[in-house]
Parts: C-alpha cells; structure tokens; sequence
C-alpha cells in the first residue's frame, strides 16, 4: 500500500512540473507577443507623428 501511495504521489509531482513549465513557455510567449506589438503599435505611432511634422 505504501508503494502505491508513493508511486502516485511522485507522479503528482512529476505531473505538477509538467504544469509549471507549461504555465512558464505560456507565459513567455504572450509576454513576447505583447512586447512585438507594443513595439509595431509604437512604430506606427511613431512615423505618423514625425509625417505630420513635416
């Protein structure tokens, strides 16, 4: 009984990790997407205020 229960909580963890870093890449990669589109959005903006300049 024992062996089961430490079997199944081992796999609970090794379950739990794989989360974490599925949880972590997710993260990663909104932050990148957020960080590309600020920087387009930014451009944009950017280009249009100094055509407006001239």
């Amino acid at each position: 009984m024992t062996d089961t229960s430490e079997a199944n909580k081992e796999r609970n963890r090794e379950i739990a990790r794989n989360e974490e870093v599925k949880q972590v890449t997710g993260s990663i990669r909104v932050s990148i997407w957020a960080v590309a589109m600020a920087v387009i959005i930014g451009g944009i903006l950017f280009t249009l205020g100094w055509l407006a300049l001239q």
